[in-house]
């Protein structure tokens, strides 16, 4: 999907609503508790004040609302056109949130579960090292955000240590895209082992791949031609396969990325016979991928094999709301997918079954219609 087939998704923002912004700084020590059993966040992705909403995820999968809590920065007010907007650290203690429309990061610190206390508390933010962060990746303490630039700034990769003093830049990680001309970068990652980080461009249908040494510094990027055009979001199983989204054709790919940043193609453009499947996880510990197709209302399924090789499950896993875009998976339990539906600004709940299957558990409504990026644990 290109960035105006998805910008023309969208419709005006609908008014926020009161937001409260915990003030207090949090130590990015770790504080040996664990955060609440599973929860769910969005961002408003408002152009005038970016916001995180947070939500519970109860014993049934029940969703329930946890507040609203501001980044401090500014949002865009229309579509990244991105996979990763918001990230994880593994241990679930810490939220890192792009702020597009104002070239920074922010931190939040994850709350344990608690009556009192706020599920979030903003910890601060930092310049993303270029123009226009749409996604970011995490692996133990390093963190990249990918820029995507703009027609006149060159889109690139920038690196942070997560230590108790917030995000510090590394020095000597910024690394450019495949060329200075827009390439419309859609997601960065790094594989399991934290050795390589890919990006994937839309514009140019290519694979970006960068080494990162033990001290978090990324190499200059390798390009690989991606199977088929615009690849979009992308996923890595526990086993390093790499499954990537191609929004030209309708399909997923999987490849085998080398510890020299080498991607090599398995199952080449399997198609899903719907229309632009950008948006991909992968849950049942990487047996089952999911892609979000954002112009058929519908989540497709795979199965992903051992050995890497893709086939496709069911061309309408499930149907959804208008538009889904952005995916998520209660990584803490694997139980549910969760998928947000932009031309509803609404977030559909589906229970993972036996075999991959998904089905409808609940929905929550009245998100706004700029809301960007889903993640959960």
């Amino acid at each position: 999907m290109t960035t105006g087939l998805l910008i023309g998704l969208m419709v005006p923002a609908l008014a926020q609503g009161a937001s409260v912004a915990p003030t207090a700084t949090a130590s990015l020590a770790g504080t040996g508790t664990t955060p609440a059993a599973s929860a769910v966040f969005t961002m408003t992705n408002n152009a005038s004040g970016n916001s995180v909403i947070a939500y519970t995820v109860g014993s049934t999968g029940a969703l329930s609302a946890a507040g609203t809590f501001r980044t401090h920065g500014l949002g865009t007010g229309a579509s990244l056109a991105d996979q990763g907007a918001l990230a994880l650290t593994a241990d679930y203690r810490w939220l890192l949130v792009v702020d597009g429309g104002s070239n920074q990061i922010s931190v939040f610190h994850v709350n344990p579960a608690s009556r009192y206390a706020p599920i979030l508390s903003f910890s601060g933010r930092v310049s993303s090292g270029g123009v226009m962060p749409v996604s970011l990746a995490v692996h133990g303490a390093w963190v990249y955000v990918l820029n995507a630039g703009n027609a006149t700034v060159a889109g690139n990769i920038a690196g942070f240590r997560l230590t108790a003093a917030g995000l510090v830049t590394l020095p000597g990680s910024h690394e450019p895209l495949s060329s200075s001309a827009p390439t419309g970068p859609a997601q960065v990652s790094f594989n399991p082992a934290g050795t390589v980080l890919v990006v994937a461009e839309k514009a140019t249908s290519l694979l970006d791949s960068y080494t990162v040494d033990s001290h978090g510094i990324a190499s200059a990027p390798w390009t690989t031609n991606s199977s088929g055009s615009t690849p979009y979001g992308f996923a890595f199983a526990p086993s390093g396969t790499l499954v990537v989204s191609e929004a030209g054709p309708g399909a997923l790919s999987s490849y085998s990325v080398s510890g020299t940043g080498t991607i090599s193609v398995i199952s080449p453009t399997v198609l899903d016979n719907q229309s632009a499947p950008c948006w991909v996880v992968l849950a049942g510990g990487g047996r089952w991928a999911y892609t979000t197709n954002a112009h058929s209302d519908s989540i497709s399924t795979y199965t992903l094999a051992r050995n890497g090789t893709l086939v496709l499950q069911a061309s309408v896993g499930a149907t959804t709301g208008s538009a889904p875009t952005d995916m998520a998976v209660t990584t803490s339990t694997g139980r549910y997918v969760l998928v947000y539906d932009a031309g509803a600004g609404q977030i559909d709940e589906f229970a993972v079954g036996a075999g991959g299957t998904l089905t409808a558990t609940t929905s929550v409504y009245g998100l706004p219609l700029t809301s960007e990026g889903l993640v959960a644990f």
